[in-house]
């Protein structure tokens, strides 16, 4: 009947692949005390009637290590933009200078660096949950496939495949939070 089987793994792969992109996303948002335009990412400006990204609104630098600039093109939406800035929990008070705004990046603290470590465990367990959400799918396709008549050993098989592949992401998961704990640690 349903002899002809096969689980669609691409499909699967490209969804835990997003989670991890989403998850290298929510890292780079991270302040690590380094200054990196994409802290700047998450943030959005209620802008010509609709949420805009930042970088949708001006020119981001990174002039030096512990300084972003932003040059804002509307000179009307810099105020806008610094009280976006003030209000995304970043933590960084922005200094106004004509239509460009400077965020000078403090050096983070033992107890900052302990937060940032604990939001980025707190970004990883998200990326876990996807990636079994999408193990779920699969699986649950294979159960419908054993209902339609799938042999007992095929079924075993795409389980194994299935699960091979959630260790796989969960272990990218895990090497990912570690290397962006210990980029927050560094001092």
């Amino acid at each position: 009947m349903s002899d002809d089987f096969e689980l669609d793994t691409d499909d699967l792969k490209r969804r835990m692949d997003g989670a991890i992109a989403n998850l290298r996303t929510e890292f780079a948002s991270l302040r690590t005390g380094r200054a990196s335009g994409s802290m700047l990412e998450p943030i959005h400006v209620e802008a010509y009637g609709q949420m805009t990204p930042i970088n949708q609104l001006g020119t981001i630098n990174v002039p030096e290590p512990r300084m972003v600039t932003i040059n804002v093109w509307d000179r009307g939406m810099v105020s806008k933009v610094e009280k976006a800035i003030r209000e995304s929990g970043l933590g960084i008070n922005p200094q106004m200078n004509g239509t460009i705004i400077m965020l000078p990046i403090p050096e983070l603290n033992e107890e900052r660096r302990r937060e940032l470590t604990k939001v980025a465990g707190q970004y990883a367990e998200s990326a876990r949950v996807a990636v079994r959400n999408v193990r779920r799918d699969g699986m649950d396709q294979i159960k419908k496939a054993k209902g339609d008549g799938l042999p007992e050993d095929d079924q075993k098989f795409w389980e194994s495949e299935v699960q091979d592949l959630t260790d796989k992401y969960i272990g990218l998961v895990d090497q990912t939070l570690e290397s962006k704990q210990q980029e927050i640690m560094q001092v």
